[in-house]
């Protein structure tokens, strides 16, 4: 009996001695991270999230919980341990020895267009006993972006090719014979005098000389979320923003100047998209960047207190696109006023009505209705 005890005694003083000692140092020279292992990806793409775990000390752990939370439209293959309210908790277990290293790499699906965070991330670990639990909360800096995908639909697609046919008309009569900037892959409508030959024979692929314009022409693109009505079009407001990353990829393609002006409120800055006319070719990751930072569930800021002055500012041999999947009053007006100037644009409108939107006469000629059910998976 007294042996019995004797043992028992040491047992609680086991247990005691390992508690305090874990207490102390269980997270001492424990470092953990969760970062995502690239920055940006467009819509349905799969992107991965590294989870690392590393104790540089002598003391094992047996349990180490990694529990972080994110948005919910990150869609995770592997969710045991996990749930997803308005928010996507993840919980995920690790065991580590002495000075041991765990990477755990989980793959997701981004589900929807957005700017998205992790901040922070909690520990949990318990002594060997598992008789206490010990938390530490630890910052975490990693984003993501998730990309509008670029709209694609056959109805887009011949769209671009009448504007494009009325772009390389205009810029025939501005193209400068004189100077160049620079050598491009052919692209149909060139002319066989541009072809640079020399270039030609060297790559083996067609060339052409991109020449200086006297007024160099660039593309504004004016993006119009505003949506009032009682049912919200998530799906056209979604949609207007991938038809504005495919204008600008098209046209940036064509090594034109391209604008964007958005009046959806940047989940960052709190302002407006204003993205001024360049053909650099950092121009089209500006534009993703800021499409994907738009924020759908905060107001949409007034179209004619944002852009109205802007628009009215057109040097020669702009063109001028709307994209808005509504025609509130307001913004009629602004359009009319503009067709009173005898200004030349184009209206992009997707819709996923059964029918085409009833428009003032005056703005019929000028409106490519996208129909959303129609568009290319």
């Amino acid at each position: 009996m007294i042996q019995i005890g004797v043992v028992g005694v040491l047992v609680v003083f086991f247990v005691a001695i390992q508690r305090m000692i874990y207490a102390r140092y269980w997270n001492k020279d424990l470092r953990a991270n969760v970062s995502f292992a690239t920055n940006a990806i467009f819509e349905g793409e799969s992107g991965f999230l590294q989870e690392v775990v590393e104790n540089r000390k002598s003391l094992p752990l047996s349990v180490v919980k990694v529990k972080f939370q994110t948005d919910k439209h990150l869609i995770f293959e592997n969710i045991q341990g996990s749930r997803t309210t308005d928010q996507y908790y993840r919980n995920d277990m690790f065991q580590l020895g002495s000075k041991e290293k765990l990477t755990r790499t989980i793959r997701f699906v981004g589900g929807r267009r957005g700017y998205y965070t992790i901040d922070s991330m909690d520990l949990v670990s318990m002594d060997l006993f598992m008789t206490r639990q010990y938390v530490d909360i630890l910052p975490v800096h990693t984003y993501l972006y998730i990309y509008p995908r670029f709209f694609d639909s056959k109805e887009f697609h011949l769209s671009l090719q009448q504007l494009n046919g009325e772009v390389l008309t205009r810029r025939h009569l501005l193209e400068d014979p004189f100077e160049h900037r620079g050598i491009r892959e052919y692209q149909p409508g060139d002319e066989l005098k541009a072809v640079n030959w020399k270039a030609t024979a060297k790559t083996g692929k067609l060339k052409v000389n991109q020449k200086n314009y006297t007024s160099l022409q660039s593309i504004r693109i004016f993006v119009n979320l505003e949506d009032t009505g009682i049912l919200k079009k998530e799906a056209c407001v979604e949609a207007s923003l991938q038809i504005c990353a495919g204008l600008c990829r098209f046209f940036l393609q064509q090594g034109m100047r391209v604008a964007c002006y958005v009046n959806g409120v940047d989940v960052i800055t709190g302002h407006p998209v204003a993205l001024e006319a360049s053909s650099a070719r950092g121009q089209l990751g500006a534009v993703l960047h800021a499409l994907a930072r738009v924020d759908t569930d905060k107001p949409v800021l007034n179209f004619q207190a944002c852009f109205g002055k802007r628009l009215l500012q057109e040097a020669d041999g702009t063109i001028t696109c709307f994209v808005a999947p509504n025609h509130y009053q307001d913004f009629l007006d602004t359009v009319e006023n503009y067709h009173n100037m005898g200004k030349d644009y184009i209206w992009f409108y997707p819709v996923d009505e059964k029918q085409d939107p009833q428009l003032p006469e005056f703005v019929e000629k000028n409106v490519r209705f996208l129909h959303l059910k129609g568009k290319e998976k």
